[in-house]
């Protein structure tokens, strides 16, 4: 028995000497020290989303761009203008509603409208490419105005 509670003891003490009392905060400074995230990598598709805007949305059966898509799309422009290494895809979408072939040319103007304008703010159309999606990409499933509505867009990425 006193074999036992003096194994137990000796072992806490070699575990208690083998302990320096510093604990490991993740705060080291020197030279190859582990970095923590502080964001998304700059000039990431992360990026574009955090911090600019992946998307403009459309009206029904519309591909002009709203007040609120030319905002977002001259922010991506800004964007884009940092990072001119960064090429992007343009995607079209649309709502479940209207035959495949309509809506397939349906999103293929809307990115090709979001693309126009990105061009005239002076983005390399070189560094962009567009597809359309028309319905079989929805990003908000429903058969209501508001899952229709978040549907009809135009979604950047990084390519």
């Amino acid at each position: 028995m006193k074999f036992k509670v003096f194994g137990a003891l000796g072992l806490a003490l070699v575990l208690a000497a083998c302990s320096d009392g510093n604990t490991n905060k993740g705060d080291s400074t020197g030279a190859g020290a582990a970095t923590q995230e502080a964001g998304p990598v700059p000039g990431s598709e992360a990026d574009l989303v955090a911090n600019v805007g992946d998307r403009v949305f459309f009206e029904l059966n519309q591909n002009q761009l709203s007040s609120d898509a030319r905002a977002i799309l001259d922010k991506q422009a800004a964007w884009l203008a940092r990072y001119p290494q960064v090429s992007i895809q343009l995607a079209g979408n649309c709502d479940d509603r209207g035959t495949e072939e309509y809506n397939i040319a349906l999103g293929q103007r809307r990115a090709n409208a979001a693309r126009d304008y990105l061009v005239a703010k002076g983005v390399s159309a070189s560094r962009i490419t567009t597809i359309s999606y028309g319905k079989d990409r929805p990003t908000a499933d429903g058969d209501d105005e508001q899952s229709w509505s978040q549907n009809r867009n135009a979604i950047t990425s990084v390519q």
